[in-house]
């Protein structure tokens, strides 16, 4: 295929096209669970390294989406745990599984909260470490990966386990094996995961909310805080959670 803007607008509009109407009845599996543990007062909990960060920036705290949910990154360990910001700059940090019960510790995290954990590869020993304590302590669990780069991927952890093996619910992003969409020699070039999990992202919110609607309750949504009185809506919200969730950049 020809290396051009239109050719990768191409791409992704078919990845999107199938990853939109093709999982609905996991989507659906997934907005259960996440209503069951909003309805229980539980928190939505988000974790992605990498890239897979911008995943949890779509759960937690943006406009048109859910308020009772929280951010894990591995800037937490510098944030809340203490460490030097130089610890970040260690390229082994997601691959180590010890990281996982350090960021699990640090985070507010009840017995009633549900994880939305993202990994396109679904094998760095962090993520797989964080779905192994997630499950033991028994939390739900969705994980957003590619089918297709995990099922040709080792797993990184000692169990020999990936992110997908773990999950009560697998949402397939439809990334490829290294993610870029478009080859040329011996490279390729366009990513595909940060958009089609963004997509399944707000998916799950949205059905969601249509559960809450259909039960009677009023959703807690972010409003924008750049439209007037969105601001003051939001803090009202966020203090019914005060100490549960955390607002960082």
């Amino acid at each position: 295929m020809t290396i051009t803007s239109a050719a990768y607008a191409e791409v992704i509009g078919e990845a999107i096209a199938r990853i939109g109407t093709g999982q609905g009845d996991r989507v659906a599996r997934a907005a259960d669970l996440l209503t069951g543990t909003l309805r229980a007062g539980g928190v939505i909990q988000a974790f992605g390294c990498g890239h897979s960060e911008a995943l949890a920036m779509e759960i937690a705290g943006r406009a048109g989406g859910l308020v009772p949910t929280n951010k894990i990154a591995l800037r937490d360990l510098v944030l809340y745990g203490g460490e030097p910001a130089s610890v970040l700059s260690d390229p082994q940090l997601e691959r180590t599984p010890s990281v996982a019960h350090r960021l699990y510790d640090l985070a507010p995290i009840k017995p009633d909260d549900a994880f939305v954990i993202a990994s396109n590869s679904g094998v760095n020993g962090a993520v797989v470490e964080m779905a192994h304590l997630v499950k033991q302590r028994g939390h739900a669990l969705i994980a957003i990966t590619s089918s297709a780069h995990s099922a040709r991927a080792g797993s990184r952890h000692d169990s020999g386990l990936k992110l997908g093996d773990l999950a009560d619910v697998v949402l397939d992003n439809g990334a490829p094996y290294g993610d870029a969409s478009l080859a040329y020699g011996d490279g390729a070039v366009g990513a595909v995961s940060s958009i089609t999990a963004a997509l399944l992202a707000q998916q799950i919110v949205v059905e969601v909310v249509a559960r809450l609607l259909a039960l009677g309750v009023t959703p807690p949504v972010y409003l924008s805080d750049n439209v007037p009185g969105g601001r003051e809506h939001n803090r009202e919200i966020e203090a019914r959670y005060a100490g549960r969730i955390r607002r960082t950049a």
